[in-house]
């Protein structure tokens, strides 16, 4: 059913009047969502992830007596080195219970330039296989070096053995939001950055006058 043409002008007046009323989004509307799909996500790892935990067993270069200066900082950071290859893996994954390939994944070591000490990090989600792990390796490492102390002049002495962590390093949840929200921060206001401006929203909608109103060519002449 088609309107007559008395029905148009009240018609569109109706729209302009709804037009009105909406209140369009916020321009910053892109930044609250980004946090809270952001703190969501951190949540929901947090909630879902396996803890994992990590434990450290430490060993120390110590040089003999006629060894020049500084060597035993030096062969720490050979030693450091050679601890996650694969002559040192395949040795120490019989101590630790794992395949190669999943033993190397699963441990990590640390040097500092200014001491002799050896950090072997083993991770797990087990307590007990995090520290299995890096006494593995640790052993590994203290066999092969001091097979050939007597022509480095370095020795390698266990400092410290690994022990099962009580905490786990992954984050908790309270941490894992804290991250999620950030990101979602950093996205958001990007994204404000990023994109086109909009123009500005006119709550009123121009209403052509109808044909049948619009006056005779002749009386505008005349006016």
């Amino acid at each position: 059913m088609t309107e007559s043409p008395e029905q148009e002008p009240a018609t569109r007046g109706r729209i302009s009047a709804l037009l009105r009323k909406i209140t369009p989004p916020p321009a910053w509307w892109p930044l609250p969502a980004c946090v809270l799909l952001g703190t969501g996500c951190g949540v929901s790892y947090g909630l879902l992830a396996t803890p994992q935990y990590a434990a450290t067993s430490y060993v120390v270069a110590v040089s003999a007596k006629d060894a020049q200066p500084g060597a035993a900082i030096g062969f720490a950071q050979a030693y450091g080195r050679i601890a996650t290859s694969d002559s040192t893996i395949s040795y120490a994954r019989v101590a630790a219970g794992l395949p190669a390939r999943t033993l190397r994944t699963r441990v990590r070591t640390e040097t500092s330039p200014d001491s002799p000490m050896i950090a072997i990090t083993g991770t797990s989600n087990r307590p007990s296989e995090a520290a299995d792990i890096a006494n593995a390796v640790a052993d590994a490492v203290f066999v092969s070096s001091n097979q050939v102390a007597k022509s480095t002049g370095v020795q390698l002495l266990s400092f410290s053995q690994a022990i099962p962590p009580a905490q786990p390093v992954s984050p908790s949840v309270p941490i894992s939001a804290a991250v999620g929200g950030s990101t979602g921060v950093l996205i958001g206001g990007l994204i404000l950055l990023v994109r086109p401006r909009r123009p500005r929203w006119s709550g009123t909608t121009a209403v052509p006058a109808p044909a049948h109103a619009s006056e005779p060519s002749g009386e505008r002449e005349r006016v």
